[in-house]
């Protein structure tokens, strides 16, 4: 389909006055989402290119109070440890504007968590290629559809990671990259006021 091309840079714009208001959000209300919305968003990141196809990703979905409580005990532990003692003080400078601490209390308040693995070869599961690259690139897609549909997130790291596959009841093939609360935001959350950098800054034309 061909686009006119002010037309195109009409939905450009449009797309960008919706996403340039996208925060991470740390609050996060107990208010339910819908599962349609979760679904749709991860119809849409499985969309993303992969590596000769092979689509080297899965989506855990966690909603269950008990599991999101587990989930949020062992991501705890692992956080309080590079607080304390991995990350080294530039990191800890870098991190104290945005706030964070040891402490994710969204792990559990938020109606869903997320919980993308890499999928890497095992007895049923193909080679894949750039899998690093194919699953991040299908994390965007799964962060701007959320935003899209009114929905906050937060892509949270936790390192290492492996904790994640007996919490998720996940094989060894599949290793997890990103933990990902969403829902709608509480009445009382705040973001950092940070300031994205201009165009000229990220742009070089050639």
């Amino acid at each position: 389909m061909t686009v006119p091309a002010q037309e195109a840079a009409d939905r450009s714009r449009a797309f960008y006055d919706v996403m340039s208001q996208r925060r991470t959000v740390r609050d996060y209300s107990t208010r339910p989402i819908p599962d349609e919305v979760i679904e749709w968003a991860i119809r849409t990141a499985s969309t993303a290119p992969s590596g000769a196809h092979i689509q080297p990703w899965r989506f855990v979905v966690i909603t269950d109070p008990e599991r999101k409580r587990k989930l949020r005990e062992a991501a705890e532990a692992e956080e309080q440890e590079f607080y304390t003692h991995r990350a080294s003080p530039e990191w800890l400078e870098a991190l104290r504007p945005i706030g964070t601490d040891w402490q994710k209390p969204f792990l559990e308040d938020a109606p869903a968590v997320i919980v993308v693995f890499e999928v890497h070869k095992g007895p049923e599961t193909p080679r894949p290629y750039y899998t690093k690259e194919s699953v991040g690139i299908a994390v965007g897609l799964l962060l701007a559809t959320l935003h899209q549909a009114g929905l906050a997130t937060l892509t949270h790291t936790p390192s290492p990671m492996r904790f994640l596959n007996e919490v998720c009841e996940r094989p060894g093939e599949e290793r997890a990259a990103y933990v990902i609360p969403v829902g709608y935001p509480a009445d009382h959350a705040r973001v950092p006021d940070l300031h994205r950098k201009d165009l000229d800054q990220v742009l070089v034309r050639l």
